[in-house]
């Protein structure tokens, strides 16, 4: 039989298969190898997108303070990061050579300075992701609202929306490796170089027209005096340098997964390495010099973009130019959606490599439902929202959180690649260390850059965090290594095993239910020397009650009461344990501890923990155990009270799950019928729900009803009572059939299921379906309750 038709699933799982799919198998996990075409679409996204903003970044440091002459020094300033972008490109060029496995920078740094300095490139890579999320995001929405201005006032929302929703597709095993998610880079590039042909011809023909930024309300202050002289200090500078350098993320993409490539791994990856670098320079230069030429200034809101305004001055009007027009908008937000959209890939990757070397939780390393990182996705997605809330998920804003982080992975892999090629010293490694030594150096320069120039602007945050975060991996990973070695020393501190002479065991009892007497079978299981149900007493008048209902059902296991007075159980566990330890020597105690389990969250609010906490404190003893008897309450609510509101829900979702499931027609059949209903205790009942109850008959007869609220007329009243309480089982006649329970009689045993109802007298049952399963001389038909008093045993 199958397991689902014996065990149910959850609530959460049938909600999880709803949202996400059916769940993968392991045998499905598969590593698909890309073809250099298709790696270039699905790695370049993140570099070849940042075009579309990089400009206009240098742009909007530049203008306040140099005014029109911004528009000149943007093409210096697009100069010497495309120089960094030859060296790092180069180092990278290496970096793919030497190491084909994922992972990088990360990797790099590992293998030649060791796991600790590798922490720096992690947390690097780690914050560089984040924040690359919110930008990619926060850059495509700022190209829809160019197209849709109506929608700006909701870029935020539309952002976060657009996070949602790719961490949603990535949880569900969205795959990145395939021909869709190449074709925003090859639409994007099409566009953009199409925009800079036509604009160098009509720049040679006819002209760019230029915008005049004081006619254009609601753009970035213009500084209106000389600014090369009174605005473009060395600082301004700098800082405008920053902010392009945002246009080099992305670089290192193809270093993180260089085992996607099909064989041979490093050359392949070296050549759409080569292209994607000489792409994303033609393009960086083509819109600066279109920038330079038309004037296109930012906007204080961030939206229309700048690449939009060069496209409405190099396409024109009518219906070809505005078709452009809408046809770049759209590569544009494709791109830069998809560049987010591999973060999701590269973060849960990067973070199971730090896992599997204990720098980060364990629970970052698993695959879940569809074969993906699951709990490394759901993080990545929740910083980059918590990102976007607090810098209003403004560009220009999330700005000096990015490039640190970038330059650094840059300059951890060019130090790394230096020392390997101290370390090997292969043929023309004198050449090399030189290129890869010259891009760390540099790398680390703008890192310095960013830090001083963009310090007030947000920077100071994450020179505040990098070094918080090394600390944090490096401290998480002193305590693996410290429970490891702990749970290693039977290596060379091997115990013996000991052959106790004594075996205890108590139960600790709170109530007399059915939880505690599935601990008194399992206590009894244990054939232990000796069991004894425990009892601290807190309160006396409910320790009195507990013993009177234990005599009353006749439990054997012996029940002894321990006075608590300074009401701390837990320190009188330990105490109990100790004692019972000192008794006899090589004794061992074992202390049961039944453990209810409510509902999820009204259990958590309406219940303590005290197991847990019980269980903790005598796990410290030497030669004392601690063992939980879980008892699932609110299953058997369900059962009893099918009827409640929680539970007629969670039906829905079962039946939902079974649909989604698609079982033979046995199975669902199965499903579809109601669960066995539990007996109550006459106490137990819930006015206004149904219930089952089982009781011995203390008295009938009949009594005229005279009540707006109840059938009228003459009814038969039944009487049944358990050691909880008493109910009256109201048999009224309808047009049909006479009064019904006339078969019953006193000192039988009735089994009752009906809506109760509060009554004048106390709970009542109308009209309910009865079995009788106890004659009137004790003897039971069932599961009557004589004969129960030994339940414990078992």
């Amino acid at each position: 039989m199958e397991l689902s038709r014996n065990v149910p699933e959850s609530v959460g799982y049938a909600a999880k298969r709803l949202l996400l799919g059916k769940p993968m198998i392991t045998d499905e996990l598969k590593n698909e190898r890309l073809t250099n075409p298709v790696a270039l679409g699905v790695l370049a996204p993140d570099a070849i997108s940042s075009t579309a903003y990089g400009s206009e970044l240098i742009l909007v440091e530049l203008l306040p303070y140099a005014g029109l002459a911004a528009f000149s020094l943007l093409l210096p300033i697009t100069g010497v990061i495309l120089c960094i972008l030859i060296l790092v490109a180069a180092s990278y060029r290496q970096v793919v050579m030497a190491y084909t496995r994922a992972g990088g920078s990360y990797v790099v740094a590992r293998e030649n300075f060791g796991p600790r300095v590798a922490q720096i490139a992690a947390a690097a890579l780690l914050i560089d992701y984040v924040v690359t999320v919110a930008v990619q995001a926060s850059a495509g929405t700022v190209a829809v609202v160019s197209a849709i201005k109506p929608l700006g006032p909701y870029s935020l929302e539309i952002t976060i929306a657009v996070v949602v929703l790719m961490c949603w597709a990535n949880l569900r095993g969205l795959r990145e490796a395939g021909r869709p998610f190449a074709m925003p880079t090859y639409f994007f590039t099409g566009m953009v170089l199409v925009m800079i042909v036509v604009g160098v011809v009509r720049e040679a023909t006819t002209g760019l027209a230029k915008y005049v930024p004081s006619e254009l309300p609601g753009t970035v202050e213009v500084h209106q005096g000389n600014g090369l002289i009174a605005g473009a200090t060395l600082l301004i500078l700098l800082r405008a340098f920053a902010n392009g350098g945002s246009s080099l993320t992305g670089v290192e993409a193809i270093s993180n997964t260089v085992g996607s490539f099909r064989k041979p791994e490093g050359p392949n990856a070296r050549q759409v390495l080569t292209v994607m670098a000489c792409v994303l320079g033609i393009l960086l230069t083509g819109v600066a010099w279109l920038a330079y030429e038309t004037h296109a200034t930012p906007y204080v809101d961030g939206y229309p973009s700048v690449l939009s305004e060069i496209a409405r001055r190099v396409f024109g009007g009518g219906a070809l130019g505005s078709t452009l027009y809408v046809l770049l908008q759209i590569a544009t937000a494709a791109i830069l959606f998809t560049g987010a959209n591999t973060s999701f890939n590269g973060f849960p990757a990067l973070a199971n490599f730090v896992a599997a070397d204990r720098f980060l939780p364990r629970q970052l390393g698993k695959r879940g439902h569809r074969l993906v990182f699951s709990n490394g996705i759901i993080v990545l997605a929740l910083l980059a929202i918590v990102l976007l809330v607090a810098t209003g998920g403004s560009v220009n804003a999330l700005i000096p959180f990015y490039a640190i982080g970038v330059f650094t992975g840059f300059a951890m892999a060019g130090y790394g690649m230096t020392k390997h090629h101290l370390t090997h010293k292969e043929r023309g490694w004198r050449r090399r260390l030189a290129i890869n030594l010259g891009a760390g150096v540099v790398s680390t320069v703008v890192v310095g850059i960013f830090a001083i120039a963009k310090f007030t602007e947000g920077a100071w945050l994450v020179v505040v965090v990098f070094p918080l975060l090394v600390f944090g991996l490096i401290r998480l990973n002193r305590e693996y290594r410290a429970e490891a070695a702990i749970l290693e020393e039977f290596r060379s501190n091997r115990p013996e095993q000991v052959n106790y002479a004594r075996h205890t065991a108590f139960v600790l009892v709170s109530a007399v239910d059915l939880a505690v007497l599935e601990a008194l079978r399992y206590g009894h299981g244990l054939r232990a020397d000796e069991l004894t149900a425990v009892h601290l007493m807190v309160d006396a008048e409910q320790a009195r009650k507990l013993r009177t209902r234990w005599e009353h059902y006749g439990l054997r296991t012996p029940l002894t009461i321990i006075d608590c007075p300074d009401r701390r159980l837990t320190r009188g566990v330990q105490r109990l344990v100790v004692e019972a330890l000192g008794e006899a020597p090589r004794s061992h105690v074992t202390v049961l501890l039944p453990r209810r389990t409510y509902a999820p969250l009204l259990g958590r609010l309406l219940h303590d923990r005290s197991a847990d906490k019980i269980s903790r404190a005598v796990s410290e003893i030497p030669h004392a155990a601690a063992t939980i008897i879980p008892f699932d309450v609110q299953a058997e609510i369900r059962k009893a009270f099918p009827d409640v509101v929680e539970e007629r829900l969670t039906r829905r979702v079962e039946q939902l799950q079974a649909r989604i499931a698609r079982d033979d027609e046995s199975a669902r059949r199965e499903h579809d019928e109601p669960a066995a209903a539990s007996t109550l205790a006459i106490g137990g009942l819930l006015p206004g729900h149904r219930g089952t109850v089982e009781g011995r008959v203390r008295d009938t007869f009949d009594r005229t009803i005279d009540d707006d609220r109840f059938t009228q007329g003459t009814v038969h009243i039944v009487e049944i009572s358990d050691d909880s309480g008493l109910l009256r089982l109201r048999f009224a006649p309808d047009d049909d059939r006479p009064a019904g329970g006339a078969d019953i009689v006193p000192g039988q045993v009735v089994r009752a299921s009906g809506k109760a109802r509060q009554g004048r007298k106390g709970v009542i049952m109308i009209n309910p379906e009865y079995e009788i399963v106890g004659g009137s001389d004790g003897s039971t038909d069932g599961d009557g309750t004589d004969g129960s008093a030994d339940t414990d045993q078992g």
